[in-house]
Order: C-alpha cells, then structure tokens, then sequence
C-alpha cells in the first residue's frame, strides 16, 4: 500500500502527514487527529485517535492499494483532497474525495467517499 509522494501542494501538515504516513504508521497517522476526532469510512464511524489507529492498521492489513492524489480544494477549514485508490478492494479502482475538518492544528473530522 503506497501514497504517491507528491502529494497537492500546500496541503495543511497534519494532512499531508496523513498521507505521508497512511501505508506505513497507523500511530503517525493517529497522531495527525484530535483525541476526539471522527473518521468516517465506508459508512463506519471511528471515533478518537487509538479507534483511528486500529482503523488504519486495519486496512493495511486487509488490503494493498495506492492513492494518487490529483487535487485538492480549501474552504476555511474544510480541505477536500481528490484521489484515485486503486487495490485489492472491491470496486477497484476508484476515485476517491477526503473530506478533511481541521481544528486546532489537527484533523478533527475525515469522511471518505465517492
């Protein structure tokens, strides 16, 4: 599972570290969230950065994908990165939108969708 490394310019830190970290360290990604913050994926709620952590582990372990990120749009806090995921997922390959909340420095919300 791999990021492309060039991710859109001037994404805000803890989403570029996101991305940075989301195939090698659950924990680096944990650690780019608000103790409270929600992940929203596949229509299940992940609630705090130790289910965050759990989540991502999961998904490393469940399948091998890659994400090319091809944009990224800003609205105040709401910064909505578009990607293409290809994988061994079901429904593979898709285009992908991260719909991230920043609060405080940190991701306090993703939602990830079509």
């Amino acid at each position: 599972m791999q990021t492309t490394p060039n991710p859109p310019p001037d994404l805000p830190a803890p989403i570029a570290g996101y991305f940075a970290h989301e195939t090698t360290s659950p924990a680096a990604v944990a650690r780019c969230f608000t103790d409270d913050a929600l992940v929203v994926d596949e229509r299940h709620e992940h609630r705090g950065r130790a289910a965050i952590e759990a989540w991502n582990a999961a998904a490393n372990g469940k399948f091998t994908f890659t994400t090319e990120l091809l944009a990224a749009e800003f609205d105040g806090p709401l910064i909505t990165v578009r990607a293409n995921v290809t994988g061994t997922f079901p429904g593979s390959p898709i285009q992908l939108h991260f719909r991230f909340t920043l609060a405080g420095g940190l991701i306090s919300r993703l939602e990830i969708a079509p």
